[in-house]
């Protein structure tokens, strides 16, 4: 073991994600739960988000500090600029992105934050791109894994004659980077490409609906084929964009295969979730690669696999990986919870950009980006 392998123990990690939109939530605020129960850590947590209105920023028995910096839209080198600004504050050892739409922008830094002193575990721009939904169908049956018919689009007329083309309704459709929506009919298939295209512009996606069970996975690959502490789960229910309102660990030999083979074939380097549909002929269809940890995260610690931990102490070199067989028949069940802010801190927020972390009592600011 490194010298260095328990030094994740006092890590300072900054944690992007920290929105809570109930349809769709950030994964960072769970990311940041798992790291702040875990006993052995004892480092400090900043949050990072885009909106004023993130409530993990505010999260003061999670997050010791949080901050804004700008929209993925605004390009890599604003976002270094900032980073560099939080961490002149902060001494940031990791960070952890958990947005898709942000991911690039990242892998582009990867070298230049190392050289800050911040690490991070986090895919190649060849293997973000070969997972991403445009590329999905192609990748799985390099590796023989099944994906339901998907098509990318940018005119919306393929809506009002999509039968001729082999796709019935109803169908879903994704957004490029986040999101899918059922859509029944031409009318809403519409209305939904328009809002995705606002939100993440084009193409989108159009995929053929399965019918049957639906599981994720979520491990970390450590970029030699191999993949590290998955939890599985089988969703019980889920808001109206598909997303995991509620789930149960289960243990599902086949669909452990699938996962396998995927970050193999890709070398997968970081955190990751697999979405799959068991059909009700028991044939095992991949729905998408998330390149980061997903909302749910929280399970993995409540079943003695805290992913997030098992990131550090990756990037630590601790070699004392082993981690409890997960435990099957854990529920979890998401629920809404207002957050009571100070005035003063939401304004330090608005205006100033962030919050630091509580010196001698008393809140620093730094400037708004």
């Amino acid at each position: 073991m490194s010298k260095n392998g328990k030094a994740w123990r006092n890590w300072n990690v900054a944690v992007t994600g920290m929105n809570a939109s109930p349809e769709s939530p950030g994964p960072g605020y769970a990311v940041a739960r798992c790291l702040r129960e875990d006993p052995e850590f004892n480092g400090r947590i900043i949050g990072i988000g885009y909106d004023v209105l993130d409530a993990g920023l505010y999260a003061r028995n999670i997050c010791d500090g949080g901050y804004l910096i700008p929209y993925p839209s605004a390009g890599k080198d604003a976002l270094f600029e900032r980073l560099k600004e939080l961490h002149e504050a902060e001494d940031i050892n990791v960070i952890i992105p958990c947005l898709d739409a942000e991911i690039q922008n990242f892998i582009a830094l990867k070298d230049e934050l190392e050289k800050l002193g911040i690490k991070m575990l986090i895919p190649s721009k060849e293997q973000f791109t070969m997972r991403a939904k445009d590329q999905l169908s192609k990748f799985c049956e390099s590796v023989g894994v099944l994906a339901p018919e998907s098509k990318t689009i940018t005119n919306p007329s393929f809506f009002d004659d999509c039968e001729s083309q082999g796709f019935e309704y109803p169908l879903m459709v994704k957004g490029i980077f986040y999101d899918a929506v059922l859509a029944r009919n031409a009318f809403e298939a519409k209305a939904i490409m328009a809002k995705l295209v606002n939100s993440w512009g084009y193409p989108v996606l159009v995929q053929k609906l399965l019918c049957g069970d639906e599981f994720d996975l979520s491990a970390i690959g450590d970029g030699r084929r191999g993949m590290l502490g998955p939890v599985m789960m089988r969703k019980r229910a889920l808001t109206e964009k598909g997303k995991a309102w509620a789930g149960v660990t289960v243990e599902e030999p086949g669909i452990a295969e699938v996962a396998r083979k995927l970050i193999h074939g890709l070398s997968w380097s970081g955190p990751f979730e697999v979405e799959v549909m068991r059909t009700h002929d028991e044939k095992i269809y991949l729905i998408e690669i998330n390149p980061r940890f997903p909302a749910w995260i929280y399970l993995s610690h409540a079943v003695n696999r805290n992913l997030p931990i098992l990131l550090l102490k990756v990037l630590a070199g601790d070699e004392e990986l082993d981690l409890a067989p997960a435990k099957t028949g854990t529920f979890f069940i998401r629920h809404a919870q207002e957050l009571i802010v100070d005035l003063p801190a939401f304004e330090s927020m608005l205006i100033d950009g962030g919050i630091a972390s509580d010196v001698i009592g008393k809140h620093r600011t730094v400037s708004a980006v």
